[in-house]
């Protein structure tokens, strides 16, 4: 049986949604929740799909928005997009719509002289398509919640697609104070001071051929004691920050900064023999682990 984060039985309790469904069945995942890109997260799922996206979940119509609409004179990188609000605080955007068949069924569905518009769980809201800042057809999904000014990592709540494949471990550093690099590959005396340790981590579904995602968590431990964890379960905003947990709330763009690799802890090592062991899990629950032996002098 599968065994829901801790975060997500909360989220569950709090915004009363005992479930979600995908927007489409049929896409795949190309970007997933916290996937490195750029120095920046990815805030949502995308997905490569030609068909139509439907409702998560019964909500009113908040806002949409046309790829061509200038009332704010600035592009949308979003293109086509709309956002269905589903009660206490919890709002999904659906993104990157196909023009043509995005107007016909929100006009069939959503828009009315009786706003806001009341989407069903399930019924389309158009076809994905190439639109916003997008080279290829598919869609990006996100939920938000307006009351903790957090975005949450829809695999929270949505069941995930299937996973048989545990991530991928690339590469593992430290960081002095100094700002020098140790590949831990190479690398095995260290000087006893703090260090970031610093992890490329990936994560495939079936096959290692599929585009890389975000695992869901990346942890560390020294001689057998955690000391320290990344997890991709929300991120949320803080005086006009955007922050992720690690052992408490850290700038994303500290975290992010080795790209594609991840900052996940600062940790202090003292003399002597050390055990150091790098763990990155899924949302399914399939984990990797590597462990370095360091003599510190």
């Amino acid at each position: 049986m599968r065994r829901f984060p801790a975060l997500a039985l909360f989220l569950f309790l709090a915004s009363g949604l005992l479930s979600m469904d995908w927007p489409s069945s049929s896409g795949v995942m190309t970007k997933n929740f916290g996937w490195n890109e750029g120095g920046l997260p990815h805030l949502g799922v995308s997905f490569s799909d030609e068909g139509n996206l439907a409702a998560a979940e019964d909500g009113e119509l908040l806002y949409y928005r046309r790829e061509g609409d200038t009332a704010s004179r600035l592009p949308s990188p979003l293109g086509s997009w709309a956002a269905l609000d589903h009660g206490d605080g919890i709002i999904s955007i659906y993104s990157r719509f196909d023009d043509k068949s995005w107007d016909n069924k929100l006009s069939e569905n959503l828009l009315s002289e009786n706003l806001p518009g009341v989407a069903e769980r399930g019924k389309g809201l158009g076809d994905s398509g190439i639109s916003g800042w997008s080279s290829g057809k598919g869609f990006y999904f996100q939920l938000y919640d307006r009351k903790e000014r957090r975005w949450i990592n829809p695999s929270l709540i949505i069941t995930p697609p299937n996973d048989i494949r545990p991530p991928a471990i690339l590469s593992v550093r430290l960081k002095d104070t100094q700002d020098r690099l140790f590949d831990l590959s190479q690398a095995r005396n260290l000087i006893q001071g703090r260090y970031t340790i610093i992890v490329n981590a990936t994560d495939t579904l079936i096959s290692p051929n599929e585009n890389p995602l975000a695992p869901y968590r990346i942890m560390c431990s020294l001689n057998g004691i955690e000391a320290g964890a990344l997890n991709f379960e929300t991120y949320s905003s803080r005086d006009g920050s955007l922050m992720v947990y690690r052992n408490g709330l850290v700038p994303v763009r500290q975290v992010y900064a080795p790209v594609p690799a991840y900052e996940i802890a600062d940790v202090w090592f003292t003399r002597g023999q050390t055990t150091l062991e790098i763990i990155a899990q899924d949302i399914a629950g399939n984990v990797r682990n590597v462990v370095y032996r360091l003599q510190v002098e």
